[in-house]
């Protein structure tokens, strides 16, 4: 189990933080917006809510989901224009300050690419950095089934391709930030797993995690630190905690911050369903 002060020395000295889109990094869940689009969403959000849950193995799941939609390039490219994916509060500025610290930030999703790579443009993430699903099409547009061979098409893919990252670019420690089941289960061989329950909380995820952070928005906030040499600037991911408090407890906030690259990790962590209460002696409390 990853301990409250492991995960903060881990977060510091990342090389690398992974993503996963919908339902964290964007606030929908991008094969449902499209089912919606095309008139079957009822059915398909049931399949996508037992998916992300472990319920179902994800590549049954996509292929079932799939079949059902049968999106033409003309209706997914309609989606973008007319229906396009709302970030989540604050991910923006999280990105480009973790960016700016020179971590490098990918995107791993098992959504669609042609989605995933619009997003990971308003956040001025190279395609490169990106792993998600291809959608397949006919020459004439119409749907062709999806690329099988994506990684991130089957349970276990996202575990994956952060061993592939490690063994590319020779990354010492990766994050994992995500909603998922299939979020959770990259850690390993990612170095640490935060959970993220801002637009949506997983139960399979809640209950299983060894050591899980949960948030309802991602929060940037540039402040002067007076007690450092130099100014810096804090990178607080989100403040509201989703979990229940204990009843002496009051509703405080909790910030995920790294100053200077000293970072401070949230108040609130779950493991093996127990709740625990850590007031920072350093950065700031938010309600």
């Amino acid at each position: 189990m990853v301990s409250h002060s492991e995960l903060r020395n881990l977060f510091c000295s990342a090389d690398a933080v992974c993503f996963d889109v919908d339902s964290t990094v964007i606030q929908e869940e991008g094969i449902d917006e499209l089912a919606k689009f095309c008139g079957v969403e009822d059915a398909v959000s049931e399949m996508t809510r037992q998916a992300m849950g472990g319920a179902v193995p994800f590549k049954a799941a996509l292929t079932q989901r799939l079949a059902l939609i049968q999106p033409s390039r003309e209706q997914v490219q309609r989606l973008l224009a007319e229906h396009p994916p709302h970030l989540t509060p604050g991910i923006r500025e999280l990105v480009s300050r973790l960016q700016e610290r020179n971590v490098q930030v990918f995107l791993i999703s098992g959504g669609f690419r042609s989605i995933v790579e619009h997003v990971a443009s308003k956040l001025n993430i190279p395609s490169t950095n990106v792993f998600a699903n291809r959608l397949k099409f006919y020459f004439n547009g119409e749907y062709a089934g999806f690329d099988e061979t994506q990684p991130t098409a089957e349970s276990g893919g996202k575990g994956k391709v952060i061993k592939l990252l490690k063994e590319k670019f020779h990354f010492k420690k990766i994050v994992m930030v995500g909603d998922g089941a299939t979020d959770m289960e990259a850690c390993p061989p990612a170095d640490a797993f935060i959970g993220f329950g801002g637009n949506v909380i997983r139960q399979q995820v809640k209950d299983n995690a060894e050591c899980i952070q949960y948030f309802r928005y991602f929060k940037y906030s540039s402040r002067n630190n007076l007690q450092a040499r130099n100014p810096g600037v804090e990178i607080l991911l989100s403040t509201e905690v989703v979990t229940a408090h204990p009843p002496s407890a009051p509703p405080l906030g909790a910030v995920l911050s790294v100053r200077d690259g000293s970072p401070f990790l949230p108040s609130w962590y779950l493991s093996h369903r127990k709740c625990y209460k850590d007031f920072f002696k350093k950065g700031n409390m938010e309600g």
